[in-house]
C-alpha cells in the first residue's frame, strides 16, 4: 500500500462496544475510519458475557416457571432436566448472529477492519501486527476493554477454577458452585447456576451485596436470592482454594469469624475486571494509565486525554464512567461527533441505568438514598412494595420500587395536602427533583427506561404524576409511587 492508503481520519484500537459504536457513528458523519481488532468485532460483551449470559439467564427463567407452574399455580409441568447441547447450541446461535449483524453494519458503513495487535508508536500513528503501519488525521480512540481481575495464585482452569469470561464455555453443568464476589456479575451467575440445579454459595467481602446501590436495594436482593435457596455470606473472605481432579476445596471466613470448608464442583472468580492496557503502548504516545490501568481523559465533555486528539471510551475510563455496554455506546457516540466536528453534550453518567438480570432483579439510575445525603442533598424517600399492585401479586415475587427526591423545592401539586406516612420525612408541600429511583423484582430491567428520562430531565413527583400507568402493570407501581410524593396517593396509605 502506499501512505495514503495507510491513513485514515479515526483509527479505533479495540472492537468491542465502545469501539464498533465509535467507528459506526465516525462512518456516519462522513470520517474515513480504520478499526483495529485482533479478536472478533463485537468484544467481550457480544462473545463472552452480556449477550450469552442474558441468553442463558433467560432459559433460567423458563426453568423457573416451569417450577412456579407447578408449585403455585397447579399446571401439571415436569421438569425432566437440560439439554446442555441443545442449551449452549441455542446460546450460540444468538451469539453468532449478533456478531454477523455488527460486521455487517461495519462493513455497510465502509468501516475497515484490520485484523492485527493495535500498538501506539505516536500521538497519531498505531502499528497493527499483522496489518501495517497507521496514521490518523483526525484521532486515535482507546477501546480495548477489560478482563477479569485474578485472584494471585489462583489461576483459572477452565473447569474446576473459572471466570466470568470463560464460565458460561466450562464443561457441563456443576452440581455446586462457590461464587466469589457479589457485585452484578457474581449475583447473575449465583442466580443462573441455581435456576440450572446447582448448590450455591455466594460469598461477598463487603457488608452486602451490589455495595454500590442502596442499601435497601441489597437487602431485597439479597432476601430474594436467599428465598431461591443460595447461601448468601457477606462480610466474608476466601482463605484458601485448592482445585483437584473433580472439584475445589475452599476456606472462607465469615463475617463473625467462623471458619467454614466447602467441597464444590466448581469455584468462579467475578471479583471485578480490569483494564487491558499491556502491549498498547500508551507511553510512545505520552500517556499513562493510573494505578487501576485506567486512563484518563483530560476533558471529561469530550473523553479527550492530555494528549489532543487521543480519546478514550468503554472500560478503560476511571469512574464516574461506569463501565457498562450502553454507556461505552454512548461514549463511542459521543467521541466520534467530537472528532467530526461536532459539539455533543457529555455523557450524563448519574442518568446511565444500571441492571442486575438475576432472579429477582435489580434496576436503578441515580443517586442512592445514602449518595444523595453524602452529596449534601435534603433528600425525602417513598418506598413502594410490588406486592400492592394486584399484577405484583401476580408474579409473588416479591420486590420493590424505591424513589429519592429532593424535599420541597418543587411545585406543590394540584392536590394539595400533607405527605403520606410512605413518604418518609416529607414535611412540605412539594417534592423537588427525582434524584434517583430504585427498583427490585421481576421485569424491572424493562421497566428502568421511564425512570431514566424522569432522573435525566430533573422531573419532580408532580410531573410524573400526570401521566397515567396502565393496569394492571408492574409498572402501575412506580407510577403509584411517584403519586404518594406528589401528595395524590391511591392505594399507597
Amino acid at each position: 500500500m502506499s501512505d495514503r492508503e495507510h491513513e485514515a481520519d479515526v483509527i479505533v484500537i479495540g472492537g468491542g462496544t465502545g469501539g464498533y459504536s465509535t467507528a459506526l457513528r465516525a462512518a456516519a458523519l462522513g470520517l474515513n475510519v480504520v478499526l483495529a481488532e485482533h479478536d472478533l468485532v463485537g468484544g467481550t460483551c457480544l462473545h463472552r458475557g452480556c449477550i450469552p449470559s442474558k441468553a442463558m439467564l433467560h432459559a433460567a427463567e423458563l426453568i423457573d416457571d416451569v417450577v412456579e407452574a407447578r408449585e403455585r399455580w397447579g399446571v401439571n409441568a415436569t421438569l425432566e432436566g437440560v439439554d446442555w447441547a441443545a442449551l449452549t447450541a441455542t446460546r450460540d446461535d444468538i451469539v453468532t448472529r449478533n456478531h454477523r449483524g455488527v460486521e455487517g453494519h461495519l462493513a455497510h458503513a465502509g468501516v475497515r477492519v484490520v485484523r492485527g495487535f493495535a500498538t501506539l508508536t505516536g500521538p497519531r500513528t498505531v502499528r497493527v501486527q499483522p496489518g501495517g503501519d497507521w496514521t490518523a488525521r483526525r484521532g486515535i480512540v482507546l477501546a480495548t476493554g477489560s478482563r477479569p481481575r485474578a485472584l494471585p495464585g489462583l489461576a483459572p482452569t477452565g473447569r474446576q477454577v473459572v471466570t466470568s469470561d470463560d464460565a458460561l464455555f466450562a464443561p457441563g453443568l456443576p452440581g455446586s458452585v462457590l461464587v466469589l464476589g457479589g457485585g452484578a456479575i457474581g449475583v447473575e451467575y449465583a442466580s443462573l447456576h441455581r435456576s440450572l440445579g446447582a448448590d450455591v454459595t455466594l460469598v461477598e467481602a463487603a457488608d452486602r451485596l451490589l455495595p454500590l446501590e442502596d442499601v435497601e436495594v441489597s437487602r431485597q436482593l439479597t432476601r430474594g436470592l436467599k428465598k431461591r435457596g443460595i447461601a448468601v455470606w457477606t462480610g466474608a473472605r476466601l482463605e484458601d482454594a485448592q482445585p483437584y481432579e473433580s472439584g475445589v476445596r475452599a476456606t472462607v471466613t465469615a463475617a463473625r469469624g467462623q471458619t467454614h470448608h466447602l467441597d464444590v464442583e466448581r469455584l468462579l472468580v467475578a471479583v471485578g475486571r480490569v483494564p487491558v492496557t499491556e502491549g498498547l503502548g500508551l507511553a510512545a504516545a505520552g500517556l499513562t494509565a493510573d494505578a487501576r490501568g485506567h486512563v484518563a481523559p483530560a476533558d471529561w465533555s469530550r473523553l479527550e486525554t492530555a494528549v489532543p486528539g487521543v480519546h478514550v471510551v468503554g472500560d478503560l475510563l476511571p469512574p464516574p464512567a461506569l463501565g457498562l455496554a450502553h454507556a461505552s455506546f454512548a461514549e463511542g457516540m459521543l467521541v466520534a461527533e467530537v472528532l467530526a466536528g461536532q459539539s455533543p453534550r457529555p455523557v450524563d453518567y448519574a442518568a446511565v441505568p444500571r441492571v442486575t438480570y438475576s432472579s429477582p432483579q435489580t434496576a436503578s439510575v441515580g443517586l442512592t438514598e445514602h449518595g444523595a445525603r453524602e452529596s449534601g442533598h435534603d433528600v425525602v424517600t417513598n418506598t413502594m412494595p410490588l406486592t400492592a399492585t394486584a399484577k405484583g401479586m401476580v408474579h409473588g415475587q416479591g420486590g420493590m420500587v424505591k424513589i429519592v427526591a429532593e424535599r420541597g423545592s418543587g411545585r406543590p401539586s394540584a392536590g394539595g395536602g400533607a405527605a403520606t406516612s410512605a413518604a418518609r420525612g416529607a414535611g412540605t408541600d412539594a417534592v423537588g427533583t427525582v434524584l434517583g429511583v430504585h427498583l427490585v423484582g421481576p421485569h424491572v430491567s424493562e421497566m428502568i427506561a421511564e425512570s431514566q428520562l424522569i432522573v435525566g430531565w430533573e422531573a419532580d413527583p408532580t410531573d410524573v404524576s400526570q401521566h397515567i400507568h396502565p393496569h394492571p402493570t408492574l409498572s402501575e407501581a412506580v407510577g403509584e409511587a411517584f403519586l404518594t410524593l406528589a401528595h395524590r396517593g391511591l392505594h399507597q396509605q
